[in-house]
């Protein structure tokens, strides 16, 4: 059980002690973001190894409300890997997978509102779980409102991955931002990093989902 530790030491480089637990649920997450990025499917399965490891990483820093988000990765890493192989009639590309859409107007609006009140309830409930439950949680939550943003930001990102709606890239990119300065602040700075490069594939992900989009009506002139 010590490679669950973040005490249990990997590495050390440029005088940061690397722990087993930061670094592979670091590159595992890499991975999956990277893949995910250019629509493999194979993102699903390779999340789930990422999701596991960071949910005791987060428990030992006090990032509570992250340390619960993994809990929905995981559910969302299994329904995403079985949504995107099986797609609805209609709903299907070249490679028999579910293709990229866009969100309405009118849903953009729904889920701007569902982030704002569930940051709020969210970051109130974060601040008292080490009164209400000091014995699971023995320290404050740190950045109770900030952390709560990043984890719904971040669950409405997911859900949009799991939909294939190309919206999801601009959740992300907002929420990796707030992520960096977490986690540079709470001292897992090779995770820092790595959600600095998330922000970069994001990017890439919001340009390269829209350019699949633009593949489909190609498709159908030809």
């Amino acid at each position: 059980m010590k490679f669950f530790d973040i005490q249990s030491i990997f590495f050390t480089a440029l005088n940061y002690p690397m722990s087993y637990l930061e670094f592979f649920g670091t590159v595992a997450g890499a991975v999956a973001v990277w893949i995910s990025a250019r629509a493999y499917v194979w993102s699903w399965p390779i999340g789930i190894i990422n999701v596991v490891l960071l949910f005791f990483l987060f428990f030992q820093v006090q990032l509570y409300p992250d340390m619960f988000l993994q809990i929905f990765f995981l559910i969302t890493n299994i329904l995403g890997w079985w949504r995107w192989t099986h797609p609805k009639p209609g709903e299907e590309n070249r490679q028999k997978e579910l293709k990229v859409s866009l969100l309405s107007n009118a849903n953009r609006v729904w889920i701007s509102m569902v982030i704002l009140f569930s940051t709020v309830a969210f970051g109130a409930v974060a601040t008292q779980l080490s009164f209400w439950m000091p014995i699971l949680f023995p320290k404050p939550s740190a950045f109770p409102y900030l952390d709560s943003f990043v984890t719904v930001v971040s669950i409405v990102a997911q859900y949009l991955m799991l939909q294939k709606k190309a919206e999801c890239w601009l959740l992300w990119i907002l929420a990796d931002i707030m992520a960096t300065y977490l986690y540079f602040s709470k001292g897992v700075k090779f995770l820092g990093l790595e959600y600095l490069a998330f922000c970069f594939i994001a990017a890439y992900g919001w340009w390269n989902w829209r350019r699949e989009m633009k593949s489909y009506s190609l498709q159908q002139t030809h």
